[in-house]
């Protein structure tokens, strides 16, 4: 059986000052999460806020175990991140 997980992640990006700079990061960081982790990765809201991201991550697999790992390593690297600050986060399993 098929089992999904979607991740949910509000980001702060302290320093940034225009939505050019933020969108560096954030097409840097969601390329760097999908070629590592192999999960579908886009910039979901907040998306006129110069200074914050919405992201949104989903994985795929045959246990619910590895899509709960997977997901948490995506958590896990993006606390290691020098550039954003995560501030929130929601997973969610989808039947």
């Amino acid at each position: 059986m098929m089992r999904v997980g979607v991740l949910e992640v509000r980001l702060d990006l302290p320093g940034v000052r225009s939505l050019k700079e933020k969108r560096s990061i954030v097409k840097g960081l969601l390329e760097r999460i999908r070629h590592r982790f192999e999960v579908a990765a886009a910039e979901v809201d907040e998306l006129d806020r110069w200074d914050g991201a919405g992201l949104g991550f989903a994985a795929v697999a045959n246990e619910v175990a590895t899509v709960q790992s997977r997901l948490q390593k995506v958590t896990s690297y993006i606390e290691t991140e020098g550039a954003c600050v995560m501030v929130d986060y929601r997973v969610e399993m989808v039947t």
